[in-house]
């Protein structure tokens, strides 16, 4: 589909879960379409049917509502192509935008109650979080920032201490001495998540830079120059050598020779 400037606009693909994100993104989308206030709304036909007169007066609300007519139809086949095939019965009786979009935002968003058990089940999750010990800082604080983003859309707004406060005290073992260090020296109620993020990611980079260094060292060590190798080798084939050869050229003897003389020989 094309929005404002024929640039295209692709719409995410609803499969059920996060209909939340779904919903901003699509709101944004309608928008930029001029079309929210037809699918929040809906086709209002009330006021047309009573401008309605003699004449060419009739054409002109013809027309008007036809124009009307198409644009929520654009809006119906935005929504039923922003959503999976297993998703789309569920809308697909609808006969206009409002009412596909009211019967998703009634199947997926849901009551209070149920709006209050989600909540709570991300709080809960927030909680516990942890940064695993094969995680990547950034992969950790990609799927904590998720969590923080799918509170905000239940009006859970965490306060910037509260985040600086749940990273420092989440980190896997080895970011202990530097999350000492920020704790010590910057005070968590007015420093910003972002300084503390880039403290946080040096940080990383001289993790990195570190287990190059002990992997470079470790096949260095592993190497070794073949001239000295050869050197070693003829070394210990000398060293054979003279163990089985006295200096004239002859063979020593495997036994001394007084182990040698015959028992018999003593009388």
């Amino acid at each position: 589909m094309s929005g404002s400037g024929g640039s295209e606009v692709r719409s995410p693909i609803f499969f059920g879960k996060n209909y939340e994100f779904w919903r901003i993104k699509m709101v944004m989308i309608f928008k930029s379409h001029g079309l929210w206030n037809l699918v929040e709304k809906g086709v209002k036909t009330s006021d047309s049917k009573n401008k309605k007169t003699e004449g060419s007066l009739d054409d002109d609300v013809d027309e008007e509502m036809a124009a009307v007519l198409m644009q929520d139809a654009k809006a119906l086949g935005i929504i039923q192509n922003a959503i999976s095939d297993q998703i789309f019965p569920q809308i697909a009786n609808a006969e206009s935008a409002k009412m596909a979009w009211d019967l998703l935002y009634g199947e997926y968003h849901g009551g209070d109650q149920v709006q209050f058990v989600k909540l709570k089940n991300l709080r809960r999750e927030f909680e516990y979080a942890r940064m695993r010990d094969d995680e990547t800082l950034s992969g950790y604080l990609t799927r904590l920032n998720d969590l923080i983003n799918q509170m905000k859309t239940f009006g859970e707004i965490l306060s910037n201490e509260r985040l600086v406060q749940k990273v420092l005290i989440s980190l896997s073992k080895p970011y202990d001495p530097i999350c000492l260090v920020i704790e010590n020296t910057k005070c968590l109620e007015t420093v910003e998540l972002q300084e503390v993020v880039a403290i946080l990611k040096s940080q990383e980079q001289r993790f990195d830079l570190h287990t190059i260094d002990v992997t470079e060292r470790t096949f260095s060590s592993l190497s070794v120059n073949p001239k000295e190798q050869n050197k070693s080798d003829a070394h210990s084939g000398s060293s054979r050598f003279q163990r089985n050869w006295n200096s004239k050229g002859k063979k020593w003897e495997s036994k001394p020779k007084f182990q040698q003389k015959s028992p018999l020989n003593t009388y």
